[in-house]
């Protein structure tokens, strides 16, 4: 299975969580990939335990300079970008008068601003090279309305804005612009507190699926994406949530 072989490709927030199991999928598939994240710590070590089709540089995601630093060395290391993953993101959990407006700036500058810059600096790099693929996580939480996800929720709502608008802008040139929107998934830490488990077990009572996703699943849909069996397909929200979306 190389679905993806000969491919470059650039995740953000890959040295745990859901990243680390979209790098090791990517590189199952044959992909050549350099993926960032703060955790410098984490990201070395999974970079040693993956080989020589992984190479791990630190980024801040919602640094401009970083991203000029790690767009530079993508180039120079595999000489093109195939595939962009604005995988790295934060999560917020409370209500509307405990959050505040310093925490949604934060929020938006990791989720927001850390996918633009990264379509903004990825493609004129893309463009020279005849096209690409770039594919923005979002949530299920910028589709519907839930309560206590205020903060997050904009940020996602917003990364659907991002996402339509670049497909649209980067159409002409090959480069496709595609969203993932998980619902509830295992093991990505974002249901780490009481209240937040309480969220879980919600609405895993409203998914007709009846249970959370796997991280396996959500790295499928972005093999897929990256592959070029999804070569027309540009500007969708793919929801995989269970059927969560439906209740």
């Amino acid at each position: 299975m190389e679905r993806l072989k000969g491919k470059y490709v650039l995740l953000t927030g890959g040295a745990n969580g859901m990243g680390e199991n979209h790098a090791r999928r990517l590189i199952a598939e044959g992909a050549s990939v350099m993926f960032t994240d703060l955790n410098a710590v984490a990201g070395e070590a999974l970079a040693e335990e993956l080989g020589d089709q992984a190479v791990f540089a630190q980024q801040d995601v919602s640094s401009e300079q970083d991203w000029e630093r790690v767009v530079t060395l993508m180039v120079e290391t595999f000489g093109g970008i195939d595939v962009l993953i604005n995988n790295a993101g934060i999560h917020s959990f409370g209500s509307l008068e405990e959050e505040n407006v310093e925490r949604l700036r934060k929020i938006l500058d990791v989720n927001v601003a850390g996918t633009w810059l990264g379509i903004q600096k990825v493609a004129p790099i893309m463009r020279a090279d005849g096209g690409g693929s770039i594919i923005n996580l979002s949530s299920m939480a910028g589709y519907v309305g839930m309560p206590f996800y205020s903060v997050y929720s904009s940020s996602k709502w917003a990364v659907r804005g991002i996402t339509k608008c670049a497909a649209s802008e980067l159409g002409p040139s090959n480069i496709r612009v595609n969203a993932i929107l998980p619902g509830a998934i295992d093991q990505t830490g974002m249901f780490n507190s009481a209240e937040a488990e309480a969220a879980m077990e919600r609405l895993n009572n409203s998914t007709p699926l009846s249970r959370v996703g796997e991280r396996e699943e959500v790295s499928s849909l972005v093999v897929f994406l990256a592959s070029d069996e999804s070569g027309f397909m540009t500007g969708t929200d793919q929801l995989i949530d269970g059927g969560n979306n439906l209740s």
